[in-house]
Formats: C-alpha cells, structure tokens, sequence
C-alpha cells in the first residue's frame, strides 16, 4: 500500500481542526479563566472594568453572528482557526521568500 502524500496529510489535519473549532467550541467551559477566578477568589473582582475593547466583534469568544449562543461560538472558533492558519501561511511563505 502506498503511503498517502504529504498534502493529503495536511489536508485531512485542516479539515478535522475547522471541525473539532466549529463543533466542540461550543461546549467549551463557562466558566471563569485562571484570573477571573483568582480575581474572584480575592474578593477583588468587584473593583475590574470593562475593557475599551469589551464591545468588539470577537468578545467572549462570539461573534455575534446570531441570536444563539452555540453558533455565535462556533463562528468565532472557525474565524480564530481561519486567522491562525492565515498568519501561519504568510510566516512559512515569508520565510521561504529569503532562503
């Protein structure tokens, strides 16, 4: 049996990350991150204020393309893979530029 190549590889390896962004982000945890919970466990939490960016398209890790929750997170997963893998790209096309 011949072995698959490498492009088929890195195909079937993007394919099942937009999956596992798009379908498990959603289930991901609500609950606080690491100094959300020490801010909250310290009893400072109360003093924090919204961030100037509190309002942007990507806060909470939502894009608020819909009214529902799950597919807001699932946008925004796809869309932080998508950014990843861009910038990735452009970093390896870069590089091999000034070899």
């Amino acid at each position: 049996m011949r072995p698959l190549p490498v492009r088929w590889l890195v195909v079937g390896a993007c394919a099942l990350i937009v999956a596992l962004a798009t379908v498990v982000s959603p289930w991901a945890s609500s609950s606080p991150d690491g100094l959300e919970r020490v801010a909250s466990d310290q009893g400072f939490d109360i003093a924090a204020t919204d961030h100037p960016l509190a309002d942007s398209p990507a806060a909470d890790y939502q894009l608020g393309v819909s009214s529902s929750e799950a597919w807001s997170t699932a946008a925004a997963g796809l869309a932080g893979v998508t950014m990843t893998f861009a910038v990735g790209a452009g970093l390896v096309a870069v590089t091999r530029r000034r070899r």
